[in-house]
């Protein structure tokens, strides 16, 4: 079992930066791929993006590429997504998760992670 709290989440002016934060628990996450994703009042989860198990590769979604850098400090089993520029359109929860498995390698689709956190709010006014 994992557990995963999110952090960072606010009410933010378009064009501003956040960080958020995944601390996790209850396994060693170095041994985990991991995931962002996002859910907007009335749409479907989506991902925002994804690191692999030892940081090196990360993959992003075309909405937020250019301006989202996952990474993740496994000696603090912490994740975190720096988004900048930000616009309304980024306004959703956020949840991080952990990829099911020993897969090393990150993955977009929500069917791949298996732990998921209770998510943080981000609201970006115009």
């Amino acid at each position: 079992q994992v557990q995963l709290v999110e952090s960072g989440g606010g009410l933010v002016q378009a064009g501003d930066s956040l960080r958020l934060s995944c601390a996790a628990s209850g396994r060693t996450i170095s041994t985990y791929a991991m995931g962002w994703f996002r859910q907007a009042p009335g749409k479907e989860r989506e991902p925002v993006g994804a690191i692999s198990r030892s940081g090196g590769t990360t993959v992003y979604a075309d909405s937020v590429k250019g301006r989202c850098t996952i990474s993740r400090d496994n000696a603090k089993a912490t994740v975190y997504l720096q988004m900048n520029t930000l616009k309304p359109e980024d306004t959703a929860v956020y949840y991080c998760a952990v990829r099911r498995g020993s897969y090393a390698g990150p993955s977009s689709s929500a069917r791949d992670y298996e732990y998921w956190g209770q998510g943080t709010q981000v609201t970006v006014s115009s």
